[in-house]
């Protein structure tokens, strides 16, 4: 198997929910995996923005969604979808977790990033 640098495929994802998210009581929109160490954080629609976050303070640049039915990959420091092998299961959240996940609060949707 030829390595990308970047993505270590053989490290599992962190959780099945937003680390930081989940730490703080908080909530999340959908889910990024970093492809490098397997930090599960919240999107850029999320209100905290915890995968960009993780990115930016690690130098991790790739991530691969998190979300069920989806396998694309993202480069944040070229901001352009990058192509990625298999990593280690499971490759999304359970089918059965409720989107957006964590503690929701009412009026979610206004909470957005768009």
């Amino acid at each position: 198997m030829t390595e990308t640098p970047g993505i270590d495929s053989t490290v599992p994802p962190s959780g099945t929910g937003c680390v930081e998210c989940l730490a703080a009581d908080g909530w999340w929109f959908h889910l990024r995996r970093c492809a490098e160490c397997g930090h599960i954080g919240c999107c850029d629609s999320s209100p905290e923005q915890h995968a960009s976050r993780h990115a930016a303070e690690s130098g991790h640049q790739i991530v691969r969604s998190f979300e069920p039915g989806e396998d694309w990959f993202w480069h944040y420091g070229e901001s352009e979808y990058y192509n990625g092998p298999e990593l280690a299961p499971p490759a999304a959240h359970p089918e059965n977790q409720p989107v957006p996940g964590g503690n929701v609060p009412t009026g979610w949707q206004g909470k957005l990033h768009r």
